[in-house]
C-alpha cells in the first residue's frame, strides 16, 4: 500500500512506522531533516500538500498530527494553535481527497476522548450523543467534523477518539514517572474521576486493524476495555514502580497551575471500545498493572512489533 502520515514523527507516529515497513511510506512534515532523523531514510518526506493536485496516489491517509493539548496552558494563543493544527490541515487533506477521481480507500484522523467531556462514573461507548461548550469537546467535535467530510463511496473514515497512551519514551508517562520516582506520586483531585488509557502497542494495532476492517467507520474509542479510576491508576503506577503512594495534588492547585485545560485531568471519562471489539479486537493489554510493567519495562525500549 501505499501511505500518507500527518503527525509521522510524534509518540504514536514513532511507533506506527516500524509496522508499515512492507509499505511506501509518505511523511508530511515541515522539519525533512528530524524526519529522516527519527523515522529513517526509507520513507519519502513532504514538506507541503500544496505540490499534490489530489491524494490519489495514495491507498491510505493517517492523519495524527496536532499541537499537544496538555503541554501547556490554554492561553488565546495556545487555543488557536490547538485548533489551528488540527482543524486547518484536516480540512486540507479532505479537500484533496475530495479532488480525486480515485481517492484513498482509507482516511483515520485523530480525536480524543475528551469530545465526551465529564461523564461522572457512568460507562459509555461511541454510540454516546455529546452537546457541549467547553474547549476540549469543541476542539475534537470539529476536528471530526472535518475529516468525516471525506466520506464517501470510495472512502471510508475512521475518527480515532483516543484516551492517555502508556509508553516508553513519550506520552503521560514521560512527565508522571519522574514525579513518582521522587515519591511525589498520588492521585488527582478527589480521584474519583476514570481515567481512559491505552498502552502503546494496542494503539499502534488499532490503527493497523482498522485500515484491514474494510467495514470500519465513523467513531472508534482507541481505550482499553478496562478504565481505571485516577487513584487507581496512580495507586497502580506507584506499585510497579515501588515508590510511595502518599502524595496528592488538590483540585484548587491544579486549577490554579493549568487553568482551564487543569479539566481534561478532572473530567470522569469510562470510555469503553465497543466498536473495536464488536469488530473482534483484542487487547495484547486488557489490563492496566500489566500494561505500565510492559511500558516500563527497561528490555522494551520500542513497541513490541505487532503481527
Amino acid at each position: 500500500m501505499n501511505i500518507l502520515i500527518t503527525g509521522g514523527t510524534g509518540f504514536i507516529g514513532k511507533a506506527l512506522l516500524p509496522h508499515l515497513n512492507h509499505d511506501q511510506v509518505t511523511v508530511l512534515s515541515r522539519n525533512p531533516n528530524r524526519a529522516y532523523q527519527r523515522l529513517g531514510h526509507h520513507i519519502k518526506v513532504i514538506t507541503s500538500l500544496d505540490s499534490l493536485e489530489n491524494l490519489d496516489e495514495f491507498d491510505v491517509v493517517i492523519n495524527l498530527a496536532g499541537e499537544p493539548i496538555a503541554d501547556k496552558r490554554w492561553t488565546d494563543k495556545q487555543k488557536e494553535e490547538i485548533c489551528r493544527s488540527r482543524w486547518q490541515l484536516t480540512r486540507d487533506l479532505v479537500v484533496k481527497i475530495q479532488a480525486g477521481d480515485h481517492p484513498p480507500h482509507t482516511f483515520l484522523s485523530g480525536s480524543a476522548v475528551g469530545y465526551y467531556g465529564d461523564q461522572q462514573h457512568d460507562g459509555f461507548d461511541e454510540s454516546l450523543d455529546v452537546e457541549r461548550d467547553d474547549f476540549a469537546h469543541t476542539v475534537c467535535r470539529t476536528w471530526e467534523e472535518r475529516a468525516l467530510a471525506a466520506q464517501s463511496d470510495k472512502t471510508r473514515v475512521c475518527v480515532l477518539r483516543t484516551g492517555i497512551v502508556l509508553g516508553k519514551g513519550g506520552g503521560a508517562l514521560a512527565k508522571l514517572v519522574p514525579l513518582y520516582k521522587m515519591g511525589l506520586g498520588g492521585p488527582i483531585g478527589n480521584g474519583q474521576q476514570y481515567f481512559p488509557w491505552i498502552h502503546l502497542q494496542d494503539m499502534v494495532k488499532g490503527i493497523l486493524f482498522l485500515i484491514k476492517q474494510t467495514d470500519a467507520q465513523g467513531p472508534y474509542n482507541l481505550t482499553a476495555p478496562n478504565p481505571v479510576t485516577n487513584k487507581e491508576f496512580s495507586q497502580t503506577l506507584a506499585r510497579v514502580l515501588h515508590r510511595p503512594h502518599v502524595m496528592s495534588t488538590p483540585e484548587w492547585l491544579l486549577r490554579l497551575g493549568m487553568g482551564e485545560s487543569a479539566q481534561m485531568l478532572l473530567d470522569s471519562q469510562r470510555a469503553l471500545p465497543a466498536k473495536l471489539e464488536a469488530h473482534g479486537f483484542h487487547f495484547c493489554y486488557p489490563e492496566l498493572e500489566g500494561a505500565l510493567k510492559s511500558a516500563l519495562s527497561d528490555q522494551e525500549s520500542r513497541v513490541t512489533r505487532v503481527e
